[in-house]
């Protein structure tokens, strides 16, 4: 890659954030990545490793650590972090971290108040805290990670049940970031034809692959990187192109299609169906209750952990 972007900043040096940062290192989408975590120490732990990471690829991202302030010189900033909890929940999984992560974002927000690059905000819940960041922040480009991250889930899956290349697939799952997900499968195609998708199969996939990770290795990391770099790629204007992510839309937030040209958003709905559209406005209902139970927590200082996506 040519193009590159001048700083770039993780905030958060937990799975995700590390991921997210060692994506960074390896995209050269930057010239320099600010970190930053709960203390100096973490943040400067990473930003070695991620050195290390450097000079053995030879990229030509230079890593460092930073205090959140520092920040507002980047051209976009991640939003990785995510409080030290235990989620029990086995269901509505990702709604488990509403209350103890929405603090931090809160914090964060009005740290960064008014910033104007881009912010890709990841933690979970990640539709509730990317509006709370924005109405928080006043920062006017905040976008989510979630449903961008779905749809290639369900690209990869559709795919192998239909012995296809993933290439040939086009399709997007918008909604939630969670169990409201909705699957557009009546303007999804192959090779551009329409074709019968195998709903239940593909949603049972999506429905257990999150948690099939988690047990194997601990967290959802690696797929939560790549659904930033590609989105970090046309938000910056380096590359035109359409992925979902959290945006306002008819009140609310929630995954939508985003096309950007020239790092411009312009997000738009995809043809739905009547069961689409029915799933679509239950997710928005759903999300828009849940936030009334986040919008107005305290404050509460940075801290360390991991994300779940």
């Amino acid at each position: 890659m040519t193009t590159r972007v001048p700083a770039v900043g993780v905030i958060g040096c937990g799975a995700v954030g590390q991921a997210v940062a060692g994506a960074l290192v390896a995209s050269g989408l930057c010239d320099r990545l600010l970190v930053t975590s709960r203390t100096v120490g973490q943040a400067k732990a990473l930003a070695d490793d991620l050195d290390d990471m450097r000079a053995a690829l030879g990229s030509p991202v230079s890593p460092s650590a930073v205090d959140v302030t520092e920040l507002r010189a980047c051209a976009a900033v991640v939003v990785a972090v995510r409080a030290q909890f235990t989620n029990t929940r086995t269901t509505n999984v990702r709604m488990g971290g509403a209350q103890v992560n929405a603090p931090v974002i809160r914090s964060l927000a009005g740290q960064l108040a008014g910033y104007s690059g881009t912010v890709l905000v990841v933690t979970n819940p990640v539709d509730l805290l990317t509006r709370l960041f924005a109405e928080v922040s006043a920062c006017p480009r905040v976008f989510g990670i979630g449903s961008g991250l779905d749809t290639a889930r369900y690209r990869l899956t559709l795919a192998r049940l239909l012995d296809v290349p993933i290439a040939t697939v086009a399709g997007h799952v918008i909604g939630e970031h969670g169990e409201a997900a909705v699957v557009c499968a009546s303007s999804t195609t192959v090779n551009g034809l329409p074709l019968p998708v195998p709903l239940q199969q593909v949603r049972d996939e999506l429905r257990v692959r999150p948690g099939r990770i988690n047990a194997g290795i601990g967290r959802t990391r690696c797929g939560p990187a790549g659904a930033v770099v590609s989105a970090l790629r046309l938000a910056l204007g380096v590359e035109n192109g359409t992925t979902e992510l959290s945006v306002p839309h008819g009140g609310g937030w929630l995954g939508i299609p985003v096309r950007f040209t020239g790092g411009q958003p312009l997000p738009f709905l995809p043809p739905l169906d009547a069961v689409e559209a029915q799933q679509l406005e239950a997710a928005h209902a759903k999300l828009c209750t849940a936030y009334q139970a986040v919008r107005g927590v305290p404050l509460q200082p940075l801290p360390s952990g991991r994300n779940h996506s």
